[in-house]
């Protein structure tokens, strides 16, 4: 069940593989993400001393959330991967010159997950491309249905 998705990555990026990461969560954070207070838009993820965090991903607090914490929204979260993913990410991020973009958080078997791509940036005229196809898609729906509608 998804939670909330990230469409500006897929509208920056080329995502040429996706890979599921458990989160490192506190419990405010979890009841909040519940609630759906989340917004993934400007967040990214980052390689740093061995592991990758995601960034910039913002969650709400809740107003009911305990008096003894002190909710920081957009901190570093830490992404939980295989060792051997971890690698194979860290090499193409530092040498191929990819990025690891969130793509989507979504519940499974009661814990949140976050979908991340490896990707590479898209170009001006490449947005432009993908526009000009998704506006061909939905004339070709609406020619269709018209045809239809007349038969």
């Amino acid at each position: 069940m998804s939670i909330v998705d990230n469409k500006k990555a897929f509208h920056d990026f080329f995502i040429e593989e996706r890979f599921e990461a458990g989160l490192m969560l506190q419990g405010w954070e979890v009841k909040s993400i519940r609630a759906g207070r989340v917004q993934l838009k400007e967040s990214y993820v980052v390689y740093l001393r061995g592991d990758f965090w995601l960034m910039g991903a913002h969650i709400s607090p809740l107003t009911s959330a305990s008096s003894h914490v002190l909710p920081e929204p957009t901190r570093l979260r830490k992404l939980l991967l295989n060792q051997r993913e971890i690698e194979k990410l860290s090499i193409k991020v530092e040498r191929a010159g990819y990025t690891v973009a969130a793509l989507n958080m979504h519940f499974k078997n009661g814990f949140i997950k976050l979908d991340i791509g490896l990707a590479k940036g898209k170009k001006q005229h490449d947005k432009r491309n993908t526009e000009k196809d998704r506006e061909w898609v939905r004339e070709k729906a609406q020619i269709v249905r018209a045809n239809n509608k007349y038969s």
